[in-house]
């Protein structure tokens, strides 16, 4: 998946039904919200509720200032 990717827009959170944020280096999609992430799997998203994984504070943070569209993603509201 790349940053450029059409279906980055339609993506969204199973839980809060927020944006989500491409962790290109992770290979994965993060949701800063609710601090999960989604791995993605031979290119397909793993976005079942049950296949996040909870990140802690510090890699948060870090995860917020190393990928803008994390922290864009953070303020998205319902």
């Amino acid at each position: 998946m790349k940053p450029d990717d059409p279906l980055l827009r339609i993506l969204a959170c199973p839980l809060d039904k927020g944006p989500l944020a491409l962790l290109h280096s992770d290979e994965a999609l993060y949701n800063p919200r609710l601090r999960l992430r989604y791995p993605i799997l031979d290119g397909i998203p793993q976005l079942l509720p049950s296949s996040g994984e909870q990140v802690g504070a510090e890699e948060h943070l870090l995860l917020l200032a190393r990928h803008p569209a994390a922290a864009a993603a953070s303020r998205w509201e319902p």
